[in-house]
């Protein structure tokens, strides 16, 4: 389990889908970016569901229903249930339903997702601060959503009313790039009231308490793509973690991430489920894996020998520069070893 100062990523002599029951998979930056699969995750969550591992898909997106995630992945060529699908409207609405009375009011500024999670937990989505809502919730509302909807927040948080988020995501993969998530829609919201809300999605606990209560997973292996929603929320959660590079993490901030933000496993993309992981060991004053081995030097310079897979020689990097920061030293230049390994 993942409560332990990690000062390198953990090694594996079993394939990871054999290793644990449940993937807990982050959808955005890790199985699609935009409306696109993200390449290799079809065959790889193939593969791992017909070994036998339970795949649930996770994810601070409130925008859409389980309902309609399931059917886009279906399309996509992974075989989903809604019920396989766990998202932060749910985790969201359970919150709020804890809070308020059976059958009250919620102002909604977002999607459907939100709509559909309110009413599955006997509560009534209402659209106006007039509406007397007992509570405001705001979530992902995609590019499209009107600047007046944060208007009727705000009017509802000033009379009183308590306000719940899904996430706080700054921003979200899309087939373009990077684009503002519900993080940077939310702070619209703090400024204007000076309010902070209650939040719900990854990485705190009250989703990966929705997520454990869904699906039953006794030794889950939670799949993303960012440090601080996705690895994090592992970490609070107590449970192992596999980050990919097939979103908004890159080489610096993985080698520059704080205890909470550590991998227990790094792979280029998903195919990682379905092998081992190479251990990264000792080696005189460095670290090395594979072919590679990584050195701490003076002034917090790392340093890279050798040759071999790129991800072995990233391994490493992030034993010398992780085992580092522990030592005092917060200033870390991997560049040079970085581009060496093209990252």
């Amino acid at each position: 389990m993942s409560q332990t100062v990690r000062t390198c990523p953990e090694g594996s002599g079993r394939t990871l889908n054999e290793a644990y029951d449940t993937a807990l998979l982050d959808l955005d930056g890790v199985v699609y970016a935009g409306g696109s699969a993200i390449a290799h995750a079809v065959e790889s969550l193939g593969t791992a569901r017909s070994g036998g591992m339970h795949l649930a898909y996770v994810t601070n997106n409130a925008l859409r229903t389980p309902d309609a995630v399931a059917e886009h992945l279906t399309e996509l060529g992974i075989p989903a249930q809604a019920s396989d699908v766990i998202t932060s409207a749910q985790a969201v609405a359970r919150l709020i339903s804890e809070q308020v009375p059976a059958g009250a009011r919620v102002l909604v500024v977002g999607g459907e997702g939100l709509r559909v999670a309110l009413r599955e937990r006997g509560l009534e989505p209402v659209e106006s601060a007039d509406d007397d809502p007992a509570a405001v919730v705001q979530g992902y509302g995609g590019p499209d959503l009107r600047w007046s909807r944060f208007a009727e927040a705000c009017y509802a948080i000033a009379r009183g009313v308590p306000w719940f988020a899904s996430n706080t995501d700054l921003t979200i993969p899309s087939g373009r790039g990077i684009a503002p998530g519900n993080g940077a829609a939310v702070e619209v919201v703090r400024i204007a009231t000076g309010a902070e809300p209650q939040v719900a999605g990854k990485p705190l606990p009250p989703m990966h308490r929705e997520t454990i209560l869904r699906t039953g997973a006794k030794r889950p292996l939670v799949v993303g793509d960012r440090l601080d929603t996705d690895i994090e929320g592992a970490f609070n959660g107590e449970v192992d973690s596999l980050l990919v590079l097939t979103g908004v993490t890159d080489g610096p901030q993985l080698l520059a991430a704080p205890p909470q933000h550590r991998p227990t496993f790094v792979d280029a993309d998903l195919r990682g489920l379905l092998t081992g992981q190479p251990e990264v060991v000792e080696a005189g004053d460095g670290f090395r894996c594979g072919g590679w081995t990584a050195t701490s030097r003076a002034w917090g310079r790392l340093e890279l020998e050798g040759d071999g897979e790129a991800l072995d020689g990233l391994r490493a990097l992030c034993a010398a520069a992780w085992t580092a920061a522990g030592e005092g030293s917060c200033e870390l230049d991997g560049g040079k070893a970085l581009a060496r390994l093209g990252l």
